[in-house]
């Protein structure tokens, strides 16, 4: 666990560029975290990601610091039985963490979707003529968000579209979102193979 004064996780971008006000844990991502996996904080006051930019950026920061919870509480309520948190958690531990750039924030798409392109950046180790040496890959990504509304109209939070969750749900049933309109319209836009 870093502590509150260290740089975000998510504030780490691994090219040679410094960035020129970066923010410690405990200004960035450590709200985020603490609103809804600790269980002393109320929930309703819990600090929510404006942006599905910014929940990105959250997420990434748990998988750095190994918070399956949250990695878990951020995903669309019905899919997250669906989620392996012991995977999830396994991924994180072993994956050596680079940094993040946001490639694209696409924060309007339609009623209540959005999409961000980033890249995490993460070190494998080469072991070419037995150097073994760390190289720098990127895991790219286009994912999608949906905005969802509680049943009181401030209680709206965004949420990860996973599209790797199995689920059988079909294009004419009622969106997994709780939207009210039909899947095929609403999430199955961002969720198609």
């Amino acid at each position: 666990m870093p502590s509150p004064t260290q740089i975000c996780p998510c504030q780490i971008h691994p090219s040679s560029d410094p960035i020129s006000s970066t923010l410690a844990y405990q200004d960035c991502c450590q709200p985020y975290h603490d609103g809804l996996c600790n269980e002393e904080v109320d929930k309703t006051d819990a600090a929510k990601a404006e942006t599905a930019e910014r929940l990105m950026r959250t997420r990434y920061s748990a998988f750095v610091l190994v918070k399956p919870d949250y990695i878990i509480k951020t995903t669309l309520p019905t899919q997250q039985s669906l989620l392996d948190e012991k995977a999830i958690e396994a991924w994180a531990k072993e994956t050596n963490w680079a940094g993040l750039e946001i490639v694209q924030h696409t924060p309007k798409l339609g009623k209540r979707h959005a999409q961000v392109e980033f890249k995490a950046y993460y070190n494998v180790v080469d072991d070419a003529e037995n150097s073994l040496k760390e190289k720098l890959q990127a895991h790219h990504e286009l994912s999608a968000f949906v905005k969802v509304t509680g049943k009181a109209n401030n209680d709206a939070r965004w949420y990860f579209l996973d599209p790797t969750v199995a689920m059988t749900v079909t294009q004419k049933q009622p969106c997994i979102c709780g939207s009210g309109e039909k899947f095929k319209r609403c999430c199955g836009k961002y969720l198609e193979n």
